[in-house]
């Protein structure tokens, strides 16, 4: 009888304490994702100050964002090295987009971010014809999150002006333009 109550109280001692590894490993485990959404802020964080010092310390590359992005003429140089700074900023914000839906951003940070997202493409038609051009390289999720945002310009508008310029410039030919060359 002895020996059996004694099996009992190791059986219990030993429950017990295989309750308490499991309490503190969730304790850990949940330190580590707090230390992991940290180290992702910070590197998020570090991300956009790195671009914004880019453009911010090159007078001709901000003047060049501040002009295309006002809509002014800019050269082919001008526009490429725009498209350059935009799949940039862009896929710095599909980062952002990646890390929120796998839980390491909070929402807060997550709607600030959308919210300047939102103000920026109702600014900037150039990124707006940017995104159009771009968004079928991007993850399907962040693609529709990008469109869902689009309020004073939009893709079916974007490639309608586009097609548009395209037509005219054929316009100015003796030849009348294949339908593909319209979409080149």
């Amino acid at each position: 009888m002895d020996s059996d109550r004694l099996n009992r109280w190791l059986t219990l001692g030993a429950n017990i304490g295989v309750l308490v590894g499991i309490i503190l490993l969730i304790i850990e485990l949940d330190q580590n994702r707090q230390a992991v959404q940290a180290q992702t802020r910070s590197n998020l964080s570090h991300g956009i100050v790195d671009y914004m010092s880019l453009v911010a310390s090159d007078g001709k590359l901000a003047s060049l964002r501040r002009r295309i992005d006002l809509g002014e003429e800019a050269t082919e140089d001008e526009q490429y090295q725009y498209s350059l700074i935009a799949r940039a900023l862009v896929r710095y914000w599909e980062n952002v987009h990646y890390q929120y839906r796998k839980g390491l951003y909070d929402e807060s940070e997550f709607a600030a971010h959308r919210e300047a997202w939102r103000d920026y493409f109702a600014f900037s038609k150039a990124i707006v014809e940017f995104w159009c051009g771009t968004k079928h390289s991007m993850s399907r999720e962040f693609a529709e999150e990008i469109d869902s945002l689009l309020t004073t310009y939009n893709c079916s508008t974007i490639e309608a002006s586009q097609l548009l310029r395209r037509w005219r410039r054929f316009k100015g030919n003796d030849s009348h333009p294949a339908v593909s060359d319209l979409y080149d």
